[in-house]
């Protein structure tokens, strides 16, 4: 049986600044408690607004429908988890970084104040460029199959279901050059690695495009090309400007 005083040796950092994998683990369980009370507490918040909200998400289609007892009140259920996920989100990238940025030097970690906020600034870009420009797009195609025998009626369940697996994958799409720059600044890729792989950073969008979005042409296209554009943006940023 491990003494108390053994237990806590092991879960203090190391002489070298590194910690144990028992220290990593309790901190991983209460990084995520932490963040999963930020998101319950964004919910609280978003409930005083939902009805704003639902009318925002809703706008582009106007009326909807529902079709089943019980899908009113779960849709707008998910919309406020959702809406609390987003208010939470500064908290819950505070919380990611901070566990995956624990061997930086002193100086390094003082980064961790520019990276946060452009965690979401950059995840909120994202959604915005889906919403305001790549979703109208892609709801003026399917509701273009439209025909007098075969009228467009949405479901209330299926659109927001629609909006949000429409939305997402642009949102963490747009982390990719921070991503990048931050593996880079550790040591991990280097501009000679990135040049290598560009050449099939086109294919991988499609695939990934593909894979985390709707099955349909628009949206695969939708997500592909700015994958292309923001890891051409991390090239150039590594290349020239951290020069790794």
């Amino acid at each position: 049986m491990t003494a108390p005083a053994d237990k806590l040796k092991q879960e203090q950092p190391t002489d070298d600044g590194t910690m144990s994998l028992t220290a990593h683990l309790e901190e991983l369980r209460s990084r995520i408690i932490k963040s999963l009370l930020a998101i319950v507490a964004g919910s609280g918040i978003a409930y005083f607004f939902l009805d704003e909200i639902t009318n925002f998400l809703t706008a582009p289609v106007g009326k909807l429908y529902y079709m089943q007892p019980g899908e009113a009140f779960f849709t707008y259920l998910k919309i406020d988890i959702v809406a609390g996920f987003l208010i939470a989100l500064p908290i819950i990238f505070f919380h990611v970084w901070k566990f995956f940025l624990p061997a930086l030097t002193q100086s390094e970690r003082a980064v961790l104040g520019i990276l946060v906020p452009a965690s979401v600034i950059l995840f909120f870009a994202g959604l915005a460029f889906s919403f305001f420009l790549i979703l109208p797009i892609a709801l003026k195609f399917f509701m273009g199959f439209s025909t007098e025998n075969l009228q467009t009626m949405f479901s209330f369940q299926n659109y927001f279901d629609f909006v949000i697996m429409f939305m997402l994958p642009f949102g963490f799409v747009f982390e990719l050059p921070l991503v990048v720059i931050v593996l880079a600044q550790l040591g991990f890729l280097t501009s000679e690695f990135l040049g290598k792989y560009r050449h099939l950073i086109f294919f991988v969008s499609f695939v990934i495009g593909a894979i985390i979005t709707p099955p349909d042409v628009i949206s695969q296209i939708s997500l592909a090309i700015p994958i292309g554009l923001l890891y051409e943006i991390a090239y150039r940023i590594v290349k020239h400007i951290l020069r790794k």
